[in-house]
C-alpha cells in the first residue's frame, strides 16, 4: 500500500525480529520496509528505506537502542521511535524518552495493542505503559554519579574489588568508595544486591 505506514524493525535477536515483522505484516496499514540486527545499523538502514516509524529494542551489542533513539532523531527528524523491550524498566523509560522517542512498551504487548501503538505514534502521539509510567515516577532518575555508575557496571562482570580497580584504572581505594557509595545509594546490603537493584531500575545501561 502506498499509503501505509513504513516501518524499520532493530532487533538482535533473528527470531524475535522476524516473528515482530510477521505480526505487523498482517495489518493492512503497516509495512516493513527494513531489518537490522544493531543500533549502529539504524540510522544508515533508515536513510536507505525512509521508514516512518522505527521499532529499537534496547539492550542490542555495542550501540543500545537508546543511543540508536537519539541519533536517529538527530540524523532523520521526521521518524518517529517506538522502543519495544523485553524490559520494562524505569531507567530504560526515562531515558528512552530523554533521547526522543514516541513510546516504549514492552514485547509480550498483544499484536493488535502493538499495532495500535505504531499507528499512535505516527500520529504524533505519545505511548507508554500506564503502569511503567507510574513506576517510573516513584523510582526517579538514577541516584549514582557517573564513576559509581561505571564501577557497579564493572562489578557486574569484574570479579574482585582488585579486578574493577585495574579494569577502570582506579586504585583500589577509590573503587571501595565508590561501591560503598553505590551500595548505599540504592539502599543493598552488597555490591552484588546494588547491582541487581540499579540493574533492576535500569541504571546500569552503557
Amino acid at each position: 500500500m502506498s499509503d501505509a505506514i513504513r516501518l524499520l524493525l532493530a532487533d538482535d535477536q533473528a527470531l524475535v525480529r522476524g516473528a515482530l515483522a510477521a505480526l505487523l505484516e498482517l495489518e493492512p496499514d503497516l509495512e516493513v520496509v527494513s531489518e537490522v540486527s544493531s543500533g549502529a545499523q539504524v540510522v544508515e538502514a533508515a536513510r536507505a528505506s525512509r521508514p516512518d516509524v522505527a521499532l529499537l529494542d534496547v539492550e542490542m551489542g555495542e550501540v543500545d537502542g537508546i543511543t540508536a533513539t537519539a541519533a536517529l532523531r538527530a540524523a532523520l527528524p521526521a521518524c518517529r521511535v517506538l522502543v519495544v523491550t523485553t524490559f520494562g524498566r524505569p531507567g530504560y523509560l526515562r531515558r528512552a524518552m530523554e533521547a526522543g522517542a514516541s513510546g516504549f512498551v514492552v514485547k509480550d504487548t498483544p499484536a493488535r495493542q502493538l499495532a495500535d501503538a505504531v499507528r499512535r505514534v505516527h500520529a504524533g502521539l505519545r505511548v507508554v505503559d500506564p503502569s511503567l509510567a507510574a513506576e517510573t515516577l516513584a523510582v526517579g532518575e538514577s541516584p549514582l554519579t557517573r564513576r559509581e555508575h561505571e564501577v557497579l557496571l564493572a562489578a557486574r562482570s569484574a570479579g574482585t574489588v582488585a579486578d574493577i580497580a585495574s579494569a577502570l584504572h582506579l586504585s583500589e581505594g577509590t573503587v571501595r568508595n565508590h561501591l560503598s557509595s553505590a551500595i548505599g545509594k540504592t539502599g543493598a546490603r552488597t555490591r552484588a544486591e546494588a547491582v541487581r537493584i540499579a540493574d533492576a531500575h535500569g541504571w546500569l545501561l552503557t
